[in-house]
């Protein structure tokens, strides 16, 4: 994929949106499609260079059907506004569509049954970047890997610039003065100068 790719244009645009349609059926997950509210397909502005990629919905993305709406949203607009960037410009998804019982984390088979909906995504939205938040949203892209170990450095996997970091959830634990943070922060400040 080029580095200046600009982004879903109006027939990817019509296509991540049929997409969209066609993930609010998926049963594939009998559990989730049993439990969830909605379906949180993602957010794909047109012209989205960079991708925001967590691991699954919360309550709140839940009850809305729109990904990162809750504390851990917030956090993320304000961070990348204070890099520059517009969360209005920014595809926001996560790897798991619907949210697991009690927020807990995905099951192996799970993750499996939604990767070739987020596969399809990627393909569509055709960033120049994606940044992964947290570790179970990095190692769809690195898997048996330690945040620690490849956050904020550029990695390239199956055409894509991956770039690893914390997730809001992590910061918002560590306090306003906590690392994780100041690196999210430095991370999201990175990948804006990285899709400029």
């Amino acid at each position: 994929m080029s580095p200046d790719a600009p982004g879903p244009d109006g027939p990817a645009q019509a296509a991540l949106a049929a997409l969209a349609q066609q993930v609010q059926g998926c049963t594939r997950c009998p559990e989730l499609a049993e439990t969830r509210t909605h379906v949180v397909a993602g957010a794909f502005p047109p012209g989205a260079r960079l991708v925001v990629m967590g691991e699954a919905p919360g309550a709140q993305e839940d009850a809305t059907g729109a990904p990162f709406v809750g504390r851990s949203g917030q956090l993320l607009d304000l961070l990348l506004a204070e890099a520059g960037g517009d969360r209005a410009r920014t595809a926001v998804l996560n790897t798991l569509k619907c949210r697991p019982p009690g927020n807990r984390p995905p099951r192996p088979a799970e993750s499996a049954h939604c990767r070739p909906w987020t596969e399809q995504q990627l393909g569509l939205a055709a960033p120049r970047l994606v940044v992964t938040l947290g570790l179970s949203a990095t190692r769809w892209f690195l898997p048996r890997t330690a945040l620690g170990a490849v956050r904020g450095v550029v990695h390239e996997v199956a055409g894509l610039r991956v770039l690893p970091t914390y997730h809001p959830s992590a910061a918002l634990r560590g306090g306003p003065r906590g690392e994780p943070r100041r690196l999210l922060a430095e991370d999201l400040a990175l990948a804006v100068r990285l899709v400029a």
